[in-house]
């Protein structure tokens, strides 16, 4: 396959000087619109009560049920920690209680695997070096108006670990994303410093293997981007994002990658996969 590689210089040393790198109108107008239409016609037939498992990256220790272990090879639905009442009814309408749906849209939905696996998708990683990628996880968050959670800092590299380390995470803004309703932060050059800790899947459930650090919050800067910019993510980079304080929606749908040439997925990750993941390319 002859792949080229679709960063310039100039980008790639951005990109390794700074842990990060904003890729303007990577997706079209087109494209973002078939994403959404899609999620909505998914979560039409969702029923929300089949399940009340609740996304949070405060209480991940809680998330141990096979729910959220299956959904690494499935579309499975997740919600807000404030979505329910105390009586266990959704408050506002399901469209606005959800928090993610993950982990395998890219693999089992046609919509999504056509913007995961396309060409420029392909090239970008060629350009960063991947010699046999794999799509990994993908997610459709949806930072909902008022109730979208904060997401804390954390590094990609700690969830998906390979031996040596390769995950890049791909964040596709589906919608403008500004300070007010929970844009990406980041610590610029944090990538450099290495791996702080590492999100074990155990006999009893998943942990982390080292307290949670504390960071200076001056020291994130803001990483605005209009819909259809895609920000790339180096997997030791510490990023975070703030709850949705504004009355609209920030959605995104992000990609975590892994190579396959020359390193090993780590047997105590969180996803274990019964079946292979396809690379996107051999080089």
């Amino acid at each position: 396959m002859g792949i080229v590689g679709s960063l310039s210089p100039e980008q790639l040393h951005s990109f390794n000087s700074q842990g990060f790198l904003v890729m303007e109108s990577f997706a079209s107008p087109e494209e973002i619109e078939a994403m959404r239409k899609r999620i909505d016609q998914l979560l039409q037939d969702f029923d929300p009560y089949t399940t009340a498992s609740i996304f949070s990256t405060k209480n991940q220790l809680k998330l141990t049920t096979d729910y959220f272990y299956e959904s690494a090879e499935k579309i499975s639905f997740f919600f807000e920690e404030k979505a329910f009442d105390d009586d266990g009814k959704l408050k506002q309408s399901k469209k606005l209680s959800i928090n993610k749906v993950g982990h395998a849209l890219h693999e089992i939905d046609p919509v999504f695997k056509e913007i995961s696996c396309s060409e420029k998708v392909s090239s970008l990683l060629f350009s960063l070096g991947y010699k046999r990628p794999v799509i990994i996880q993908s997610m459709y968050i949806f930072k909902q108006p008022g109730i979208g959670g904060e997401v804390t800092p954390h590094q990609d590299n700690s969830f998906l670990y390979t031996e040596p380390k390769t995950c890049t995470g791909l964040w596709l803004a589906l919608e403008d994303a500004t300070v007010v309703n929970g844009c990406l932060w980041a610590i610029p050059g944090s990538q450099k410093n290495g791996l702080v800790r590492r999100f074990i899947r155990g006999e009893d459930g998943v942990y982390f293997d080292q307290p949670t650090p504390s960071y200076d919050q001056k020291d994130f800067v803001p990483i605005e981007v209009k819909a259809g910019s895609l920000i790339v993510i180096h997997g030791d980079l510490i990023h975070q994002s703030f709850e949705n304080q504004s009355p609209n929606s920030r959605h995104a749908y992000s990609l975590h990658v892994v190579d396959t040439d020359g390193c090993k997925w780590a047997e105590d990750n969180w996803i274990k996969r019964k079946v292979e993941p396809e690379p996107l390319y051999a080089s």
